[in-house]
């Protein structure tokens, strides 16, 4: 059996015991695996494109990410939400500032505290690594009927549930 036989092949490593009916979430499964592999091939050459590690670009995506609702993140929110040590976020912060992605600015209600926010030169890389791989994801999704959508978006959400859920990793 070939590689590209066996991808395809209904009882994989993970799923031996499932049975002939299982055939089709077997495929379903694989298919996550091919996203999740092409998302981590995205993820490398959004790194090499801006020059920058994970960390930062997580970083960038929560900063974005909170802009919409006008709910500003300082330098702890953002130490919880990376799962880093504040040290690590001083030196993050350091650097993105250096490299023109993040601009720190005195928090008006404590002006010693600061609140971050992505710079205009951050929005126009991602924009320029990203922007056409979204506007193609959308025309994907969109092309979904209705009922469709709703389907992968329960799917997902179940997915996401289960792979969250404890007891999943070492």
């Amino acid at each position: 059996m070939t590689a590209e036989e066996n991808s395809k092949a209904p009882n994989s490593y993970w799923y031996a015991g499932a049975g002939a009916s299982a055939g089709s979430a077997v495929e379903v499964l694989q298919a996550l695996r091919r996203f999740h592999a092409a998302d981590a091939g995205m993820r490398r050459r959004l790194k090499a494109d801006m020059d920058m590690n994970e960390t930062d670009l997580s970083a960038l995506r929560h900063l974005i990410a909170a802009e919409p609702s006008g709910h500003a993140i300082g330098p702890t929110d953002l130490t919880r939400k990376l799962g880093i040590s504040s040290a690590a976020t001083a030196k993050l912060l350091g650097r993105m500032a250096r490299t023109g992605h993040v601009r720190r600015e005195p928090n008006p209600l404590d002006r010693r505290a600061q609140l971050l926010y992505a710079t205009t030169k951050a929005h126009h890389e991602v924009h320029k690594s990203l922007g056409s791989m979204h506007e193609r994801m959308f025309v994907v999704a969109a092309g979904l009927p209705a009922d469709q959508q709703q389907a992968v978006i329960r799917f997902l959400d179940l997915l996401s549930a289960a792979v969250d859920a404890p007891g999943g990793s070492a």
